[in-house]
């Protein structure tokens, strides 16, 4: 009789993990529902459920970061930032990546993308602000051809990797047919690609939506916040509003995380084979 190997490990790393995201979902949500004569220095004031049940705080909260016109400026730069990634990344994506074994060119072109991402935004930072304000660009609009430009690195490193495979036989077959390279990626490697456009479009969705520095500085004086820098409106110089701030925090989380859900199934694939070279 084979006997099974316990599995006890994997189950307590699998109950770790759920922890390190269930506890701080549930501090946010009770927080949220309590109002602040509730809150007390005490463990047990902070961890126990609402004494009773209110969305004032989410009203408030709304009413604190003009949560619509916000929730609107932040889905405007997530979209289009995500759509302008997924055209001009997948491009590059798909030049380098099938001609950088045989081409020095487009190697040194994709080392040199790719080594962005060893670039931290804290050097970039200052002259970027004044560059932009320069340009006329310190807007929404501005704040996107960065982000296209920051998560180029990433969005090429998947894209080069996934398209090792994509057979080459469909492409040699297209252009048998008489199709250009251009009607061949559209028409075949793009639709074909739509695992990694999942990817792609999560992990840089994820990122525009929780960032606070660029909008920070690209778009400060021009009265258009995203919903993070609405939210720094919680935090003074005498302490923060955790009540209003975690519900605002809640109705932040569910756009991206209903996107998420839609999403899901492309995204384990992608990542995967995105990590073939």
């Amino acid at each position: 009789m084979i006997k099974k190997k316990s599995n006890w490990p994997v189950m307590a790393f699998l109950i770790c993990g759920l922890m390190t995201i269930a506890f701080p979902l549930y501090m946010t949500i009770v927080i949220a529902l309590k109002q602040p004569t509730e809150m007390t220095n005490s463990i047990q004031g902070i961890l126990s459920l609402p004494k009773s049940w209110s969305l004032a705080n989410f009203r408030e909260a709304m009413r604190v970061t003009d949560f619509w016109h916000s929730l609107g400026n932040s889905l405007l730069i997530t979209v289009v930032t995500v759509v302008l990634s997924i055209v001009v990344h997948s491009l590059l994506g798909y030049a380098v990546g099938r001609n950088k074994a045989k081409s020095k060119f487009y190697s040194f072109v994709y080392l040199f993308v790719v080594s962005g991402m060893f670039v931290p935004f804290a050097i970039l930072m200052m002259p970027l602000a004044k560059q932009t304000a320069e340009l006329g660009l310190g807007n929404w609009f501005g704040v996107v051809l960065l982000y296209v430009v920051f998560y180029m690195p990433m969005n090429v490193l998947l894209y080069s990797g996934y398209l090792v495979n994509i057979p080459i036989a469909l492409e040699e077959a297209a252009r048998v047919d008489g199709a250009s390279t251009w009607t061949t990626y559209w028409k075949i490697i793009f639709p074909v690609m739509k695992p990694m456009h999942a990817t792609v479009a999560i992990l840089t969705a994820l990122a525009v939506w929780n960032d606070v520095m660029t909008p920070l500085v690209i778009m400060a004086g021009s009265n258009q916040n995203t919903l993070p820098l609405a939210q720094l409106n919680f935090q003074s110089q005498f302490g923060t509003n955790y009540n209003l701030a975690f519900a605002s925090y809640l109705l932040a989380l569910i756009p991206i995380l209903l996107f998420y859900i839609v999403c899901q199934k492309q995204i384990l694939n992608g990542v995967v084979n995105g990590a073939v070279k």
